[in-house]
């Protein structure tokens, strides 16, 4: 079957959706658009995924605010208009800096992220996470996290 166009304006956006203190909205999963996936991610000050790695590779443009990012051991502080490309295997993670923060998150071909954040939104209930079972859905959708 042949993948279709389609335009997606504000008001047909699904509700977004609540993963570890990040709202994320899918824009456009890899069920979608099979060679990429996007997602509006938005965060409170100090909210962020631990250092963590997949394969698939990801990028994300600071569109609010500051994120600092972990990129292979290497800090970065990312302002509004700031780039950030992450390849496949690379352990990365981030952080809402202060006022918190908002981006775009695009993912490559064999993504797993919407369903990964479907998955927790789902799984995982409001309040402080249950550890083992986070690290469970994790895994399920092909997320290690760094030790």
């Amino acid at each position: 079957m042949a993948v279709q166009h389609f335009v997606l304006t504000p008001d047909q956006y699904e509700p977004a959706l609540s993963v570890l203190g990040t709202q994320v909205t899918i824009l456009a999963s890899n069920a979608a658009t099979p060679c990429y996936g996007i997602t509006l991610q938005q965060g409170d000050e100090g909210m962020g995924p631990p250092p963590h790695s997949h394969d698939w590779d990801e990028s994300f443009y600071v569109l609010k605010g500051t994120i600092e990012f972990l990129c292979a051991g290497e800090a970065h502080m990312c302002m509004s208009g700031s780039l950030v490309h992450v390849p496949r295997g690379t352990v990365h993670g981030f952080r809402y800096g202060r006022g918190g923060g908002q981006m775009l998150e695009i993912t490559g071909q064999g993504s797993l992220a919407a369903q990964m954040f479907t998955a927790i939104n789902n799984e995982i209930p409001a309040g402080p996470p249950d550890i083992p079972k986070v690290l469970e859905v994790l895994k399920r959708n092909g997320v290690t996290v760094a030790a």
